[in-house]
């Protein structure tokens, strides 16, 4: 079994999804997990890009120990400053430089010829070297770029020192078999590759991302770079858990293996769920709600004499036992802290304490609580440190045969507004009333409503996106009250809006 180390990219390209990102300490904890997972390397960030990008980075760096953490840099010294400076704290740092190399985008994006491209992209690594013991090189749009060209761009790094050379497929353009043959070229084109590690980083937008990331690693690539749930830019990127479990199941024809505690893989989907809003998909590989449900009679007729009928791996391959009932309100700190560790889920003590409020607070309103309830009041948890807006009260008068009126109190650090308004409904008074309160102006683009368990008295998690300003920014609240949840996930999506303010200003 020959190994294949993964490059997770959740963290940096996967929270480039529109919506998805996440404050420092959201990172962090993810970041744990990544961990606890078994990836072999973190991608923390693009520290440039905002003074949270770098802070996120740089805690990342100190607290996680375990595995190598990199950092994203342009092929230019300001951002390759700003990436060893982020991670310098690291036991394993490595810089992750990129430089464009197909025709189009030397021509159109860099406005530079081949040689040139070349220079930059040489000297950028000689500094990153200088500076680290580890760099990556990525030619951006790899699979675009003429094969001569790549082999004399990837030769050239490294003999600069890149020990890595990442090929994407930028823009998901490129079909197995295709891929596979580049790969080979790469392989025998390039003189010294055997001086260094060959990866693939696979977009999605054919659906092709994992088969490719396959395809590539039949063909002699040794790193993968991944995302938890396949997000990222656009269709997203290869996914994890589906790249981990074809190794996994399809030993006979995949001789590879991967350092993930595949046992891991459910708790860590659930809780980046959980912590960017984005709800997954039920008929999603693997971590589905639907990956081991059974509808047609024939199916549970064989899956009852025989689960290997229909099933190719077994929901506890993948972490998966049964969401059973854990704790109720008569349940202390000491058992609610155990369970939280047991799901793999680790809080400081004074976000452990507030959870447990909220956790009370569930539990007096419902007689079970559920694994997943326990994701949801954790996740929530996790944003804690980065409000402004805070929901302190609400009222709702709503019927068939009257005007919905909502009254709002938010807290603006020690100031409390409070604002009355009217809908369409009862949601959409108190999304006026709180764009009252706060003076915001806003356009509602999407709300999704699900219940994170079963029975009536279930949590409601409710996501929404917005847009303020020309942008979107996604929140989510629960409640085993909707409109709770509705009026939280509203102040939630505006918080990552003033956060976004706060980090331009301070950039400036």
């Amino acid at each position: 079994m020959e190994r294949v180390y993964l490059f997770d990219t959740t963290l940096r390209d996967g929270e480039q999804s529109p919506g998805a990102s996440m404050s420092v300490e959201q990172k962090c904890e993810v970041a744990m997990q990544l961990e606890r997972l078994g990836v072999d390397v973190i991608e923390a960030g693009f520290p440039v890009s905002s003074p949270q990008q770098f802070e996120g980075c740089r805690l990342i760096a100190q607290r996680v120990k375990g595995v190598a953490i990199a950092a994203l840099a342009r092929a230019v010294e300001k951002d390759i400053d700003a990436a060893v400076e982020s991670i310098g704290g690291a036991v394993h740092p490595r810089i992750h430089t990129f430089l464009a190399t197909s025709p189009i985008h030397m021509e159109y994006k860099l406005r530079k010829k081949p040689d040139e491209v070349v220079e930059m992209a040489v000297r950028a690594v000689k500094y990153a070297r200088s500076k680290v013991a580890e760099v990556e090189f990525s030619p951006e749009d790899g699979s675009r770029s003429e094969l001569a060209f790549l082999c004399r761009i990837i030769e050239e790094v490294i003999r600069a020192g890149a020990s890595i050379i990442n090929v994407p497929d930028t823009v998901g353009y490129s079909i197995p078999a295709e891929f596979a043959r580049f790969i080979r070229g790469i392989l025998e084109g390039v003189p010294s590759m055997h001086k260094a590690v060959l990866s693939v980083h696979c977009h999605n937008d054919l659906g092709l991302a994992v088969a490719n990331s396959i395809a590539a690693v039949e063909a002699g690539a040794r790193q993968v770079e991944v995302t938890v749930n396949g997000i990222g830019e656009r269709a997203g990127n290869a996914a994890l858990e589906e790249l981990v479990m074809a190794f996994s199941v399809r030993k006979d024809l995949l001789p590879f293996q991967t350092g993930v505690n595949t046992r891991q893989i459910w708790n860590t989907s659930r809780m980046l769920a959980n912590t960017i809003g984005a709800p997954i998909p039920r008929n999603k590989p693997v971590v589905g709600e639907n990956a081991f449900s059974h509808e047609s009679g024939i199916h549970q007729d064989g899956v009852l004499k025989k689960r290997e009928t229909y099933e190719i791996m077994t929901p506890e391959d993948v972490g998966r036992d049964a969401s059973h009932i854990v704790l109720g309100r008569h349940s202390g700190l000491h058992g609610f802290r155990n369970r939280l560790a047991e799901l793999g889920l680790k809080l400081e003590e004074d976000s452990l304490k507030r959870s447990y409020e909220r956790f009370l607070a569930v539990a007096d309103r419902k007689k079970e609580v559920y694994d997943d309830d326990l994701y949801v009041i954790v996740s929530d948890e996790l944003g804690h440190g980065v409000e402004t807006f805070t929901l302190d009260y609400f009222n709702i008068q709503s019927g068939n045969l009257s005007v919905p009126t909502a009254t709002v109190r938010i807290l603006v650090g020690e100031d409390r507004r409070e604002e009355a308004a009217t809908g369409d409904g009862p949601v959409d008074a108190i999304f006026n009333a709180i764009d009252r309160a706060l003076g915001t102006s806003t356009k509602l683009l999407e709300y999704v409503v699900q219940a994170v368990t079963p029975g009536r008295q279930a949590i409601g998690d409710v996501t929404v996106a917005v847009q303020v300003d020309g942008r979107k920014f996604v929140g989510r609240g629960a409640s085993t009250d909707i409109l709770e949840a509705s009026a939280k996930a509203y102040v939630n999506a505006l918080n990552r809006w003033k956060a976004l303010q706060t980090s331009m200003k301070g950039a400036q």
